[in-house]
Formats: C-alpha cells, structure tokens, sequence
C-alpha cells in the first residue's frame, strides 16, 4: 500500500519529498471558480444546493490530498493536465501538507454547518471568504498562506518554500517599487474614489423620468406654485 498512499516525490537534487507548486496552483485556480459561483449562487438566490455539492467535492478531494495522495486528487490532476509542459517548480511537501490541511479543517467545518446540519449561521460566510482568499491568493499571487504560517511556527527553518521566499535574498531591480509607480498607484485608487462618488450622487433616473410623467400631466398654469 505505500507504493500508492504517500505524501510527497523523491527527485533528484532535491534532500525532501517535494510537490509541483505549479500542479498546486492549477489545483487552486480550478477550485476557485466554482468556489466563487456557489458562494455568489447562494447569497443572491438563498439556495444552498451548489454550495453543499461543491463543499462535499472539495472536502473530499483536500483529503485525497492529505490522506492518500496528491497524485488521486481531482483538481491536482486537471492541474496537471493544463501545466504538464511547463517547466516543475519544485516546493517542499510537509509546508504544503500543512496547508491543505487548513482547508481540509475549513471544508469540514462547512460540511457540518451546511450539509449535516443546515445551520444558517453568518460563520459560514466568514469561511467562505476565507477559503476563496486562500485560493485567490495562490491562484494569483503564487502566495501559499498556509505555508507562510507553517514557516512561521516551525523551529526548524522550512525548505523550498514557494516563491523561494524562505531564502533571505536581495530584489533584483525589476522586482523594486519605484516613486512613481507608487504615485500612480494612488492617483488610480483616488480616480476610483471620486468617480464612486460622483456616481452616487448622480440623479436617479427613474426619479427623473417620474418628474417628467408628472410635469406632462399638469394643465398649463395649474403646476405652479401659489404664492
């Protein structure tokens, strides 16, 4: 049985099982979509059935990952699938184990709340968001929460840390924050406030037209005000 259930490839070069964080990335972005549509889904139309579909599937394939092997798990295949000719980003596997099991952890709770129990509580959408950020954030960042916080409660210092961000290294300029792009950055954010804002205050329409039906309906000299 250990030649299928394990956690982890041995390759060459590398001292510690490793995964594709590309294949996991794939995992994540094909994930994401039908997390976002259930979640969308639900809080508009207040039915729950994708919700509960999708809260199952994910469940059952964060513990395939866990308990099995990532190589079975659905979204890892399909992963693998769209990525198989790129170059592997190898990543060691224990911080990825640690991360997918925050959202396997996250997926039973949901499972409990809405499956078993249909408890309508605002604690499911605050896991919701959460789940959709982790995935967001993988999908397109390449940043793993989880493996952030497992570098960050281990003594041991983690290797092949996504992104190479374990390793204490100096930006290349190309990866450096220059003035004016932070410039541009707030004018962006402050054109995005005020044209908000001017479209809050804009006149509603439907009262402008309503206006209008009613001006036409007055008879001359009968619209204006007494004095």
């Amino acid at each position: 049985m250990k030649k299928y259930i394990y956690f982890g490839e041995s390759v060459d070069g590398y001292d510690i099982p490793v995964l594709n964080e590309r294949e996991a990335r794939a995992g994540a972005g094909i994930l994401l979509l039908p997390a976002i549509a259930s979640f969308v889904n639900s809080y508009i139309t207040h039915n729950f059935i994708f919700t509960k579909i999708f809260v199952t599937v994910f469940m059952i394939d964060f513990f395939i990952r866990i308990f099995i092997n990532p190589n079975y798990a659905p979204s890892l295949i399909i992963g693998r699938f769209f990525v198989q000719n790129q170059t592997p980003e190898y990543v060691g596997a224990k911080q990825k184990r640690f991360a997918w099991s925050i959202g396997f952890l996250l997926s039973l709770i949901m499972f409990f709340i809405i499956v078993i129990f249909e408890i309508m509580t605002t604690i499911k959408i605050g896991i919701c968001l959460l789940c959709i950020t982790f995935l967001f954030s993988e999908t397109a960042f390449g940043i793993c929460i989880g493996c952030i916080l497992y570098q960050k409660i281990q003594k041991n210092k983690p290797l092949y840390c996504p992104g190479n961000v374990c390793v204490v290294k100096t930006k290349d300029k190309i990866q450096q924050f220059s003035k004016l792009q932070m410039t541009s950055l707030v004018l962006f954010f402050t054109g995005l406030y005020f044209l908000s804002d001017s479209m809050n205050h804009a006149k509603d329409p439907n009262i402008e037209e309503e206006r209008y039906m009613k001006q036409m309906k007055c008879e001359t000299g009968k619209c204006g005000s007494s004095m």
